[in-house]
């Protein structure tokens, strides 16, 4: 049975709207102006769906990039996804965004069989987000907030290289020294990279929906004194 999902990723600079086909990509729009997320969004999900109606072909889930990430930008996302899904009575998929950093990474070809992927989300000062995945994809060292020191990662590194990026790795370069430490510049989570995970993550239903909220930073983040 052929399967059609919306994506919808919006947690940070980015925001990117897409279609799939059985995991294959046919549809996308891109806008890197983090301040016009609330103005993009709406339109880019409303031409997905009429390229997807006026080929007659019938949505059968929206995948959402869940975070963590921008507050403000998951709010928009979340409840254009919810709006969709109670719309169209179709269920949501929630996909972390630290998993979909890892997708553009897991394509290239020089990457050691024993490496750990970590992506990473910029908070503020010397914080990041921050989770450990092996190549499969097996989450390692679950999402965390962590303060980077010469110390992160540590006991990890000891073992195996491990590759960061995203956007918070950068600050990381002059501080974790470890010979097996790589970093990957240019990484950023877009909708283009969620087809092969949504088609195996969980479905929310409508009743599920209603209790749904993203990864939100501001959990994590102490407020300033």
């Amino acid at each position: 049975m052929t399967t059609i999902i919306l994506h919808i990723e919006a947690s940070t600079e980015t925001c990117s709207v897409a279609l799939s086909q059985d995991g294959h990509v046919f549809f996308e729009r891109v806008n890197r102006d983090e301040r016009s997320h609330a103005k993009v969004l709406a339109p880019f999900v409303e031409e997905a769906l009429q390229n997807a109606d006026n080929q007659g072909a019938k949505i059968n889930a929206v995948a959402l990039s869940c975070g963590p990430g921008s507050y403000t930008s998951l709010r928009i996302a979340s409840s254009t996804a919810k709006g969709v899904c109670y719309g169209r009575d179709i269920p949501l998929i929630a996909i972390p965004t630290t998993a979909i950093m890892c997708v553009p990474v897991l394509f290239r070809d020089d990457i050691p069989e024993d490496a750990l992927l970590c992506p990473m989300i910029d908070a503020r000062r010397t914080e990041v987000y921050a989770t450990v995945y092996d190549r499969a994809l097996g989450v390692v060292k679950d999402t965390h907030a962590e303060v980077v020191t010469a110390e992160s990662f540590k006991e990890l590194l000891d073992e195996h290289p491990i590759y960061f990026f995203g956007n918070g790795a950068e600050k990381c370069k002059t501080v974790i020294q470890s010979e097996h430490a790589q970093f990957i510049d240019g990484i950023i989570p877009q909708a283009k990279y969620m087809g092969a995970l949504a088609e195996k993550a969980p479905q929310l239903d409508i009743k599920q929906m209603a209790y749904y909220e993203p990864f939100y930073l501001k959990e994590f983040v102490p407020a300033p004194s």
